[in-house]
């Protein structure tokens, strides 16, 4: 079976650099056998490729894309703190946040993307519980932030 690097290369995807804190945090916590990541926005190159609320300026498919973004700098984080994913030996648990329309009721569908995303890297160890919450803004007017926890041999 391949290693977590090994598949994030064969879905045609390159890890990021960590994306620096945008305010007073670090990118991860570690306590015990948990990490947990920062909230992690769809910052590609320093940049946010979309922005808006989901249901108005942005499609929910563009938002299923900026989720996947967000999973791949959350595995980034974590890869910069563990050096290796292998030693991820499941995500724990996922949740999502959608700057959502008032009339926008597919936050599940749109978090999918983070979540499909860890399935494909982490197979088994992918699978994990999750929110998926709508809200009226996120920093820097990104459409989606996800966050995660992981659990490290």
């Amino acid at each position: 079976m391949s290693t977590p690097e090994e598949r994030i290369r064969e879905l045609g995807l390159e890890l990021p650099e960590v994306v620096a804190p945008l305010a007073s945090y670090m990118p991860t916590a570690r306590t015990g056998s948990l990490l947990y990541t920062a909230g992690q926005l769809p910052i590609v190159k320093g940049e946010l490729p979309v922005t808006g609320k989901v249901g108005a300026e942005v499609t929910p498919e563009q938002a299923f894309e900026q989720a996947r973004i967000c999973a791949l700098n959350a595995i980034a984080a974590i890869k910069s703190e563990v050096g290796d994913l292998s030693k991820v030996k499941r995500i724990v648990k996922v949740v999502g946040f959608v700057a959502s329309a008032p009339d926008f009721y597919g936050q599940p569908q749109v978090v999918n993307g983070a979540s499909d995303l860890l399935g494909e890297v982490f197979g088994d160890a992918g699978r994990h519980a999750r929110s998926a919450v709508g809200v009226g803004v996120l920093p820097r007017n990104a459409a989606v932030e996800v966050e995660l926890i992981a659990e490290i041999a």
